[in-house]
């Protein structure tokens, strides 16, 4: 990018990024977002993203002081960009769809990854990273080879105190005393069947976590009900988990996610949004590459290694072999360890 188009873009140019449209590559665009942000720090950006998703962006990430425009409806994204009057397009999904789009609204630059028969639709189409990378780093690489600086590729997210009033009033409602070692578990997956772990080997966990005295929240999207009502008809008579499935809009659940102490979960949105939010992970991955997709910092990656992992498929044609051979031992073990960490500075943190 010339020095005089970044001139013009701080000046008053508008530049537009159109998000990816799953909840965790969202998140883990956030970096890339944050680098596009101190490369423009006046200029005006706005981010268009599908309403599964959009939310998200409204807590303190690196789009704070943008605009956020939902999407409500995608056949009417071209008259939704043409009415923004959008200089410059920055766009993270890789499809041919979404640059298409973005020209149809006459956005004059359009700038993405090359690739998927959209180059020529594209007016700077990069080069896509060779060999295998981590969604973030992808993302980020975008920037900088668009020609900008970028750093950190851990994605970030602190909720706001609104947020974080209404998960603490949600939490008393149900019951949570406060101090109470809280452990989330998301175990739904949007992909697929094949990335959930066993219904049963959750309510084994949930079962031992509840013996050590920690309180075991389910978390997720109306279509994981089912998933969780498998894992309340596996455990024992008197053991129930704080059952919120469903029952959260995408921001509340952001802040439930930072009340927890730690958090269980497959290959999913609320995996990347917990990591965000500074929630130790006991991240479980089976048919899914976790070298692509696993949360960035300080979490438990577990896996069990078969010849047939990863595959990548929506649902197992043999025996689910990948996630079955990851034992409740494993996970218990991985969250105690963050309980222990935590029990461990409470009494500093709650007393002074």
């Amino acid at each position: 990018m010339t020095p005089a188009l970044a001139a013009r873009l701080e000046a008053g140019g508008r530049i537009v990024v159109r998000a990816p449209n799953w909840l965790g590559d969202a998140v883990m665009a956030l970096p890339a977002l944050g680098a596009l942000r101190a490369a423009f720090p006046s200029a005006s950006i706005a981010i268009v993203a599908v309403p599964s998703v959009a939310p998200i962006f409204e807590e303190l990430t690196p789009a704070a002081q943008d605009e956020i425009i939902s999407l409500p409806n995608a056949r009417n994204e071209a008259s939704i960009l043409r009415a923004g009057r959008f200089d410059t397009a920055v766009l993270f999904p890789n499809s041919f769809r979404s640059a298409w789009v973005a020209r149809q609204a006459g956005i004059a630059r359009r700038w993405g990854y090359g690739g998927s028969l959209r180059g020529w639709v594209l007016t700077n189409a990069v080069p896509r990273p060779s060999g295998r990378v981590h969604q973030s780093i992808y993302y980020l690489e975008l920037i900088r080879r668009l020609g900008f600086a970028a750093a950190d590729a851990t994605p970030n997210i602190q909720v706001t105190p609104e947020t974080r009033r209404r998960s603490a009033d949600l939490l008393e409602r149900v019951g949570v005393a406060p101090g109470t070692p809280v452990v989330g578990m998301a175990p739904g997956a949007a992909y697929g069947h094949a990335k959930r772990w066993p219904p049963s080997r959750v309510a084994e966990v949930v079962a031992r976590l509840h013996a050590r005295g920690a309180v075991c929240l389910l978390v997720g999207a109306a279509p994981d009900r089912d998933a969780g009502r498998a894992i309340e008809s596996s455990l024992p008579a008197g053991i129930q988990p704080v059952n919120l499935i469903g029952r959260t809009d995408l921001r509340l659940l952001a802040g439930l996610l930072a009340s927890c102490h730690a958090f269980v979960s497959n290959d999913s949105g609320a995996m990347h949004l917990a990591a965000a939010v500074g929630v130790p992970v006991a991240a479980i991955f089976g048919p899914t590459d976790e070298r692509v997709t696993s949360p960035l910092g300080d979490h438990d990656i577990l896996i069990h290694q078969v010849f047939c992992r990863p595959c990548m498929l929506r649902d197992c044609p043999i025996d689910h072999r990948c996630m079955k051979g990851i034992t409740a031992d494993a996970v218990v073990a991985a969250v105690s360890r963050r309980l222990d960490a935590y029990a461990a500075v409470m009494p500093r943190s709650e007393h002074g």
